[in-house]
């Protein structure tokens, strides 16, 4: 069964909007990343703006391992393109830190899905950060939207089982 996405916008008490991503029980997908110097930003930690780039090579391999080589024209002719993304970020990580990074499909459609990811450091356990990437499948020689096509479809379903 593939995961379900589950995206809420919280009111805080300071009337800050908070977002939450819930997460699957069970990730079909893990893979393993190294905090590099070039991640890190002026607070010497991991930057906002690469934890989506991280979750690119995650989502990159996470496609590899179901038999896709690109995200342009590797589903069958078809691409994919990002439509939103959502991160949660829950600790600091360090230059050297080894992350797990995990990946479960949601809320696939005939076009769409998400792509939830969990972000973990390898030693301490510690979660760092969870995400979620809207995806939609795109025709780039018509530049349109395109459905998913049913080997792609099969493949997610199979391998997304506990």
């Amino acid at each position: 069964m593939l995961a379900r996405a589950s995206f809420v916008v919280n009111f805080a008490k300071n009337n800050m909007v908070r977002i939450k991503i819930d997460l699957p029980a069970q990730f079909p997908f893990e893979t393993q990343m190294e905090v590099r110097i070039y991640d890190l930003n002026y607070g010497a930690h991991l930057g906002n703006d690469r934890m989506l780039s991280l979750f690119h090579e995650t989502r990159a391999r996470f496609f590899k391992a179901l038999g896709i080589e690109n995200e342009k024209d590797g589903l069958g002719g078809y691409g994919v393109i990002m439509t939103d993304a959502a991160v949660v970020y829950k600790a600091e990580s360090f230059y050297g830190d080894h992350l797990t990074i995990r990946a479960a499909a949601a809320d696939v459609t005939e076009k769409t899905m998400d792509i939830l990811y969990q972000v973990v450091n390898s030693e301490t356990k510690k979660e760092i950060a969870r995400g979620k990437t809207g995806l939609v499948c795109f025709d780039y020689s018509q530049r349109k939207l395109a459905s998913i096509p049913e080997r792609f479809l099969e493949k997610l379903k199979e391998f997304a089982r506990p």
